[in-house]
């Protein structure tokens, strides 16, 4: 007789010092099924998949698979029970071949005599057999830094089919997809799903969690909120659940706080790389939030990391508060009050073996430092003020930063520049992996920031967003600017339309509004 769940997780419960992250979690997982795991960050969710997959040690609670008991007590003892996981912060090796990753820490081997070395033929040939079986036909012996997220994505899902899995745990795995990798992702979940394979699928994203889901689990400050099917509740009841409260607007209400001051000019500014953006100039002004819109590969990260001093640009210029500068590496752009959270938060963004204390005050030490000598108590009242004011969760500003959710890391990257207190704040993909309440918060911010007088330049990939906070949206394809859209006169179709259409003779979509 098959069992009801394959998976049964019962009164889970997790600590570490100072705070409880887990407080008696329950889970269960039909066969066959995507069942969301949702809560805002910091709820506890991945802590509670770290402990499922032997990562972390429960201090109480039992986990059954397929209607026996057992003890997972690392990694490898969870792949050889059928668990998987694909984690958010992928972490390839890309100078390796795509096999190698897949099979890193279980190579095939072969004898020479007494000697050993890896089955280098074997090795590519499963590769490829378990690349194919999801779809992916990409040659097992190339580097896998060749490949995009979404194709790393597929690579890692592959490597967890190879295994065998009868449970696969997905965190966050679109955060970094396009469109076209996202539905390539769901084929592939779809087409595990009719083979009996169960998955838990962490997501902040309403509209995935309806399009690919079976069950719902919620859970909300390390504790068990309820499941449901996906058919049976509703969006806001979701959001509800989540936050412990209704959130009727998703949006604050928009302020237009501009006034006529331009407190940044780029103009013709052009990459050394043909390829990148080309040509492009625009204003802020003071009190506005500007927003930039685009498809992927627009060019639009390329382009604010050139203002920030991390890229070489071959032509143009900036003008910052009416004065020329040149902006030669980022500290440049720090000097002139010019501050960027980046859209790789792992790679750019936090420094993992540094405590947030540090993380929050890194680019501001010097607003505190006197004849050589910091003055770490003004540099505490800074970050403890920061971090409360993101409602950061930790037990600790010591605490690690790489021991925090992705959200929670984003708001500390956020908290380090509001410490700085830069003029012109550049936000790439603010929101990315975060939860619906921390968002709303993360745009409450930006908001009280332009009512202050600062400017905000924020890249987003999500038309909603770019719609819903920015006063005027510029919109990028193939490293042009192509339109420019006050933002009560913006629809996803204009946008669209300035995203897609671009001729390199040098026809661009000024036509568009006609068009739609």
């Amino acid at each position: 007789m098959a069992e009801k769940y394959r998976l049964e997780m019962v009164g889970v419960s997790k600590s570490f010092p100072g705070v409880k992250a887990l407080d008696g979690i329950h889970l269960k997982v039909r066969p066959g099924t995507v069942h969301a795991l949702m809560g805002e960050n910091g709820a506890g969710k991945s802590t509670l998949m770290k402990c499922l997959f032997g990562i972390y040690k429960m201090d109480e609670g039992q986990i059954i698979i397929d209607g026996e008991k057992v003890e997972i007590a690392n990694p490898d003892d969870a792949l050889h029970k059928g668990l998987a996981m694909v984690h958010q912060e992928l972490q390839p090796i890309p100078e390796r071949s795509i096999a190698e990753n897949m099979y890193l820490g279980r190579y095939p081997m072969k004898g020479f005599g007494p000697f050993r070395m890896v089955d280098h033929a074997a090795m590519n040939k499963e590769a490829e057999k378990w690349l194919k079986d999801v779809k992916m036909n990409f040659n097992p012996k190339a580097k896998l830094g060749t490949l995009s997220i979404g194709q790393m994505q597929s690579v890692e899902i592959a490597k967890a089919v190879s295994q065998n899995a009868k449970l696969v745990i997905l965190d966050e795995p679109t955060s970094s997809l396009t469109d076209n990798e996202v539905e390539a992702l769901f084929r592939i979940i779809r087409d595990l799903k009719s083979r009996g394979v169960s998955m838990i699928y962490i997501s902040h994203k309403m509209a995935e969690i309806r399009q690919i889901a079976d069950d719902i689990t919620i859970m909300r400050d390390g504790t068990y909120v309820g499941s449901w099917e996906v058919k049976d509740i509703t969006d806001d009841e979701i959001v509800k659940q989540m936050v412990g409260r209704e959130l009727t607007n998703v949006y604050p209400p928009k302020a237009d706080c501009r006034t006529n001051e331009t407190v940044l000019k780029v103009s013709h500014l052009s990459s050394i790389h043909e390829r990148s953006f080309q040509d492009c100039s625009f204003e802020l002004k003071r009190g506005e939030i500007l927003g930039f819109g685009g498809l992927v590969g627009a060019q639009r990260t390329e382009l604010m990391e050139a203002i920030f001093g991390m890229r070489h640009i071959a032509s143009g210029e900036i003008e910052i508060l009416g004065e020329k500068r040149v902006i030669r590496r980022p500290q440049d752009a720090i000097n002139d009050s010019v501050g960027m959270i980046t859209e790789d938060r792992r790679g750019t963004g936090i420094f993992g073996c540094l405590s947030i204390d540090d993380n929050t005050a890194i680019a501001s030490y010097k607003n505190y430092t006197h004849m050589g000598k910091i003055d770490k108590k003004k540099v505490n009242d800074v970050v403890k003020d920061s971090i409360d004011k993101l409602h950061i969760k930790t037990p600790s500003g010591k605490t690690l930063i790489r021991s925090l959710s992705g959200g929670n890391q984003q708001k500390v990257i956020i908290a380090r520049w509001l410490a700085n207190n830069p003029d012109i704040l550049i936000m790439d993909e603010p929101t990315r992996g975060i939860d619906v309440g921390a968002k709303y918060e993360i745009y409450q911010i930006m908001i009280d920031l332009v009512k202050q007088g600062k400017s905000i330049i924020m890249i987003s990939s999500e038309m909603p967003e770019l719609i819903g906070m920015s006063n005027r949206i510029i919109v990028m394809c193939n490293g042009h600017i192509t339109g420019e859209l006050e933002g009560e006169e913006a629809t996803q179709e204009l946008i669209m339309s300035y995203a897609t259409q671009f001729d390199l003779q040098g026809e661009s979509a000024k036509d568009a509004k006609q068009e739609v």
